[in-house]
This record gives structure tokens, sequence and C-alpha cells, in this order.
């Protein structure tokens, strides 16, 4: 090989070469231009994609609003497990346990009287005392005609007894023996009548001295010294004093007839005057009419309260507090659930997201709660102030729980 083609194969290898060398570094731009590109799709791709998403999950959660907000939120309340006693207060009014007018029983003019309203006396105290001058009179005059016909009778008897011995020796006849001794049982006649009309003059003349009936206050005096006292059959008695005895007084009150289970005889209840704020008294039901007042359709119960003070007084306006007992498996829930509707009364009772109008029995209307006898049981969900337009099965959804209806 000559000189000159050593020096072309020289020149060609080191172009060969050269070439090599470029040929990367051209190629190299142009892959980075792809991967960048390739990049800046994903990312458009991402963004693309996610605001896709999150359009569909804004319409999702739009439509999920919209379907929420269409189904009405109701309130509940859990009713109340059984039914507290109720207790109803009665009126009434406190009268004494003896209550009794006085009057004179024989006629004249009061002497004296020793007692006046307020005073507090004993059985058999003197209240008074009457003046009957012509009472005296009359009783003098039959115990004179009562010794006239005594002396009479003893004549009598000594004649009878003459004419009886007589007639054994026959020295008298039968007749006139007889006459004697029908005049002995006519002496004895008189004297018998005198004797009793003697008694009752005595008898009213007692009665010029005006005893205490009982152990009680004097609540009147209707009378005074010198005062002309009536008695006969055809003068109009007037009341001298007024009594009556305050150991015990006894309260009447009309039990109405939805709660005449309510009373046994008894029972003690509790009583309040408003005289006394903050005070109760013990009272026992002691006996009632056993029959309905059918103008009231109430049951009269007499109530009597010891009374050793005096501190109650008769007359006195009060109130009867009487214990109603709970009724067994009952529940109680507020007024404001119940729905007046032309098929009866219901409640709206939520179970599984949907209204069930459930009828429903009132026992007691206790004013802000009412006792359900039948209906409902402490796990139902009861809506609370329910539309008028609620339907049975429509669909709620509950918004709160609100607390359980105290029993009142």
């Amino acid at each position: 090989m000559t000189g000159s083609e050593s020096s072309n194969t020289v020149i060609e290898n080191q172009s060969e070469a050269v070439s090599t060398q470029v040929q990367p570094q051209g190629r190299k731009p142009r892959t980075a231009l792809w991967i960048g590109a390739a990049v800046v799709c994903v990312v458009i791709a991402l963004v693309i994609y996610s605001g896709i998403r999150s359009r569909g999950e804004a319409e999702s959660v739009l439509a999920r609003a919209t379907r929420e907000s269409a189904i009405p939120s109701v309130t509940v309340v859990h009713p109340t497990t059984g039914s507290a006693a109720q207790e109803i207060a009665l009126p009434g009014n406190t009268e004494a346990f003896t209550d009794t007018p006085i009057y004179a029983r024989t006629s004249g003019y009061l002497k004296k009287w020793y007692f006046d309203i307020g005073a507090h006396v004993t059985q058999g105290q003197l209240l008074a005392e009457i003046q009957t001058p012509e009472l005296d009179q009359q009783l003098e005059q039959a115990q004179a005609e009562l010794k006239n016909a005594q002396a009479n009778l003893q004549i009598a008897q000594i004649t009878a007894a003459r004419w009886k011995h007589l007639l054994e020796t026959d020295s008298v006849s039968k007749q006139e023996t007889d006459q004697a001794v029908s005049d002995l049982s006519s002496k004895q006649a008189i004297v018998a009548s005198n004797e009793a009309n003697v008694r009752r003059l005595q008898q009213m003349q007692s009665y010029e001295r005006i005893y205490a009936p009982f152990d009680g206050v004097i609540t009147a005096r209707n009378t005074d010294i010198g005062a002309l006292i009536g008695a006969g059959d055809n003068s109009v008695p007037k009341e001298l004093f007024h009594m009556a005895s305050i150991h015990t007084l006894r309260v009447f009150i009309p039990v109405p007839e939805v709660y005449v289970d309510a009373v046994r005889n008894g029972e003690k209840v509790n009583l309040t005057l408003d005289e006394f704020p903050g005070q109760t008294f013990t009272g026992t039901l002691v006996r009632n009419s056993d029959a309905i007042d059918p103008t009231s359709r109430t049951l009269n119960v007499e109530v009597d309260v010891d009374n050793p003070k005096g501190k109650l007084l008769p007359g006195a306006y009060t109130f009867v507090h009487l214990k109603v007992p709970a009724t067994l498996g009952a529940v109680t829930v507020p007024s404001n659930t119940l729905l007046f509707r032309a098929e009866g009364l219901r409640v709206g009772v939520v179970r599984d997201g949907k209204v069930q109008l459930t009828p429903v029995t009132i026992g007691h209307d206790y004013g802000n709660t009412v006792e359900i006898t039948s209906g409902l049981n402490s796990q139902d969900a009861v809506v609370v102030d329910p539309s008028d337009s609620l339907e049975d099965g429509a669909k709620v959804q509950i918004a709160t729980a609100a607390p359980k209806g105290p029993a009142q």
C-alpha cells in the first residue's frame, strides 16, 4: 500500500469515528422533548380526571343533599315508662264536727249569761239562767192541787176500807160498798194526774238553767240580760247561743266520678289552706256517700281533721290533696305529640325512617303531659309537634331527640 492510500484510510477511519461520536449528541435533545411532552400530557390528564371526578362527586353530593332536603326532619321524644301517681286538689270548707244552735225550752226573761263568743266551755257548764215567774206560780198551784188530791185520796181510802168491813156483817149494801171503792179509784187517778202535772212543771222549771250540751266553743250569742224568751207553741223560738265542737273538723269534698276508685275509707290525705302557706295538715277519709250525684257527677266524701289546739277554724276554705294511683302499664308523653284525626286520636311513631300513625288511648290528662294507657311503649320514637298534613307511611328523618317528658 502506498503512502497516499494509507493516508486516505486513516482519514476515513477518523471521519467514521467523528460521525459516531456526533450522532448520539443529536438524538439526546429529541428524547428529552418526548419525555417532557409525555409528562405534560399525564399532568393534563390527571387534572382533567380530577376535575371530572370532583364535579361528579359534587353532583352526587348535591343530588344526595337534594334528596335529603326533600325528606322532612322531625323531633322525637321517647315516652316515660309508667305513670306517676297523680295528686288532685279538691276544694272544700271546714266544718265543726258538731254544730248546733241552743234554744230556751221555757218562757221568761234572761236573768244572766256567763259566756260570750269565743269562750271554750265543757259539757254541762252553765251558760245562762232564765227567770220564769209565771212558771213558778203554775208549779206552786200544781203542788197545792196535788196536796188537795192526796187529802181526798186519804179520805177515800178510809171510807172504802170501812165500807168493805161493814159489808162483811151485812151492815151496808153491796152497791154502797162499790161506790166507795169506785170513789177511791177516782181519787187515786186524780192524785196521779196532779203528780204528773207537778213533774212536768218541775221539768220546765229545770230549763231555767241552760247548760252546754258538749265540749266546744261559743260562736254566737244572740241574747242579753232582760230579753224576753219565748218558748211557747205559738211563738217563734229564738236562738240564744250557737256552739261548735272544733276538736275535730269535717271537710266535705266532691270527688269527680273518674277518680272514685281512688277513694279509700281510712286513707290519710293532706290539706292546705291559704292562711297557712307552706303548711300541710293531715286528715282521714272516714266515709263517703256510696252514690254518685247525678247532677254534678261527683261522690260526696267526708274528711275528718284532728284539731286539738284549735288552730283551724270552722268555715275556712281548704284544698284536700287526693292521690290517684298510677295506671299499670301506662306511659307518659307530652301533650304536643297528639294528633286529632277524624278516625280518632293518633300519635306519629318513627319506625325504619317512616312515620306510623298509631292509635292511642288517654288515661289521665295532666296538662303538659298525658297518660297513655295503650298504643305506646317506652322504646317508641314519638314525633313532637307533628304537622296536620303528616301522613301514615311518610318518610322522615330524625333531627334531634328531645328528652323524655316528665310524668306529672
